[in-house]
């Protein structure tokens, strides 16, 4: 039984969207699917269920950093059987990503702890589902968005003073945030399908920034991506 997650047997899809924001997970159920049905407000980490063009999807906020981003996953895998799991996050962008951009992850790096963790002291490098990319890099062009796919970085520290982001810079990471490389290692171990689609809400540079509205609700290219890809 889920500890986080208070589905009962069938309530959740094959297919799930996870935003680290509870709050746009509620957006995306009440604005993208058909017939929602909320299936868990425990700690007010909203989920959902409904139809997009005839498939069945869920969405399951997750909330910030590698630690509980591997609660949700690793409970979404186990305990509801969910086959494929889709990022859909905010990021900090690196250069030549502006704001606004789509990044599609190919890999995601980390200076976390908690990989090695898992994969017994290995440098395990976790990688997105080429099938899920494929799809979501035809839609990112259907729609004619700027969009950018290589490799990301999560992070422990939202707020890092250490010299990390020049060595993410030198190594050409696009963009910076603090989920998906635990993502991507749940989908490995458990053998499912995943992907993280991020869009940059702010430069690193400090260039420029979104609103926490925005941040919420405003970035519906990266969804229609994920739910193309999910099909």
């Amino acid at each position: 039984m889920s500890i986080h997650i208070g589905a009962e047997p069938g309530e959740i899809a094959d297919t799930v969207l996870l935003p680290g924001d509870p709050l746009r997970a509620k957006w995306i159920a009440d604005t993208f699917f058909e017939n929602p049905v909320q299936y868990n407000s425990v700690r007010n980490m909203f989920g959902s269920t409904g139809t997009y063009n005839g498939q069945r999807v869920s969405v399951q906020g997750t909330g910030m950093g590698a630690p509980s981003i591997g609660i949700y996953a690793h409970e979404l895998f186990e305990d509801f059987g969910v086959q494929k799991a889709i990022r859909v996050g905010t990021s900090g962008g690196l250069a030549p990503t502006k704001l606004r951009d789509v990044v599609i992850a190919m890999t995601s790096s980390t200076d976390s702890q908690i990989n090695r963790r898992a994969t017994n002291g290995l440098d395990f490098a976790p990688s997105a589902d080429y099938e899920l990319l494929e799809k979501a890099v035809a839609k990112a062009r259907e729609l004619e968005v700027r969009f950018h796919v290589g490799g990301i970085a999560s992070g422990d520290l939202f707020y890092d003073t250490t010299d990390s982001l020049e060595q993410w810079k030198k190594l050409g990471i696009l963009a910076l945030e603090m989920e998906t490389n635990q993502l991507y290692t749940l989908a490995a171990r458990f053998g499912r399908k995943a992907l993280s689609i991020v869009t940059v809400s702010d430069m690193m540079d400090g260039s420029g920034h979104t609103s926490s509205e925005e941040r919420e609700s405003g970035f519906a290219n990266m969804v229609e991506i994920a739910l193309a890809a999910s099909r």
